[in-house]
């Protein structure tokens, strides 16, 4: 067997557990920050209706997964940290809001959760790919 056949391996080894160790850990963070509250608040005084989330938790959600794509794009490559990241998360968003949304509004929720969640990875684990190679070309 060739050279090359051999070091194809344990990279397709290594694409496929860091894809999957990185949907976990969007799974997970889905699961720590937003999974657990899905009611909504309404002011007694103003009567005006917030939530599921709080302001805090989306935050934190948010910086959550900014550092999961970090460590994502410094040991795997930007085009499968982001795809991997925002069908891991919009996935298990999508089917709580459904369960949730008799309007059928959830469907436009889950598109731009998509969106945001593919941007947003897909920019900071391309930064940090390219910081990686930066450092270690030197």
């Amino acid at each position: 067997m060739t050279t090359h056949s051999q070091s194809v391996l344990p990279d397709a080894q290594r694409t496929l557990l860091g894809g999957l160790l990185l949907a976990a850990a969007t799974v997970g963070t889905w699961l720590a920050w937003l999974s657990w509250n899905t009611g909504y608040r309404v002011d007694p005084e103003t009567g005006a209706r917030s939530g599921p989330y709080a302001v805090w938790q989306v935050a934190g959600c948010v910086l959550t997964l900014a550092v999961v794509a970090a460590a994502g794009g410094w040991w795997l490559s930007p085009w499968l940290v982001a795809p991997v990241m925002a069908v891991a998360f919009t996935v298990p968003w999508a089917v709580q809001a459904a369960s949730i949304d008799g309007s059928g509004l959830w469907a436009v929720g889950a598109t731009l959760v998509l969106i945001g969640t593919t941007a947003g990875s897909g920019v900071v684990s391309l930064g940090t790919h390219l910081l990686h190679r930066r450092l270690t070309s030197s």
